[in-house]
């Protein structure tokens, strides 16, 4: 099935026109440190298990919500903290303090490596669907700290995506809306606790792709509700996948 979801019938209401196929990826699946860069972080193994290092509770998310959907699932393990995935190469914080530092040579080495490979990939994954008529919708799924610099984070699910996008607008409310419906006893929100807007991989790919042929939608949970073995609830996977299928309908 490859993720394809609806034969749709044109833009009217905000639907995309012609069939849907959802693409699901995690930049920020796990906390690994290949070998050769294992020694920029001797001692830094308590930040390296923190929300610092990776997305705990995404990937088991990621695979759920691509399972559900009969979609493919692009995830990468490599920390953030070695090279962001979910930041464009030229943005200050796609190393960090354990690599913004090295010589230019070792940095480009790391994007090539790790970031471009990755972005590459989505990147192929899209085009190749579009080329074939289909509408993508692209998941990044995420997750998130509860509390940060002392600010508590209201949100328990959210949606982002870049209002500037009609179909993405549309596409987010009626998703919500189920959500709610689904999942009343948690706080679903949009575009919260970040902007869909900002800088990110959905954010580069839509300066690619046509807005009526690509949605970029990233879904972010709080980490307070993970539970046994790092995983969140199944009812949430269960019902932002169901969701997204009625919000498509």
């Amino acid at each position: 099935m490859s993720g394809r979801l609806l034969p749709g019938d044109g833009l009217r209401a905000g639907r995309p026109r012609g069939a849907v196929s959802v693409l699901v990826t995690c930049e920020h699946g796990g906390n690994r440190v290949p070998a050769p860069w294992a020694p920029l972080f001797d001692g830094a193994e308590e930040t390296l298990a923190t929300h610092r290092g990776w997305d705990p509770g995404a990937l088991p998310l990621a695979r759920d919500i691509a399972r559900r959907l009969r979609a493919p699932l692009r995830a990468a393990t490599v920390t953030r903290l070695l090279v962001d995935l979910n930041r464009s190469a030229h943005h200050p914080r796609v190393f960090s303090e354990w690599t913004r530092t090295l010589p230019s040579e070792a940095r480009a080495a790391l994007l090539a490596r790790h970031h471009a490979p990755h972005r590459a990939a989505v990147e192929g994954d899209a085009s190749a669907r579009i080329r074939r008529g289909r509408v993508v919708v692209h998941l990044g799924v995420h997750s998130f700290t509860p509390v940060l610099d002392g600010v508590v984070r209201s949100a328990d699910v959210a949606l982002l995506y870049d209002p500037g996008r009609p179909l993405e607008r549309s596409l987010c409310s009626a998703w919500a809306r189920g959500l709610a419906g689904a999942l009343p006893h948690l706080a679903v929100r949009r575009n919260q606790p970040y902007r869909g807007a900002s800088d990110g991989l959905t954010t580069w790919l839509r300066g690619r792709f046509l807005p009526e042929a690509y949605l970029g939608i990233e879904i972010e949970v709080n980490q307070r509700l993970l539970g046994p073995g790092g995983r969140f609830p199944a009812e949430i996977g269960r019902a932002l996948a169901e969701g997204l299928a009625t919000a498509l309908e």
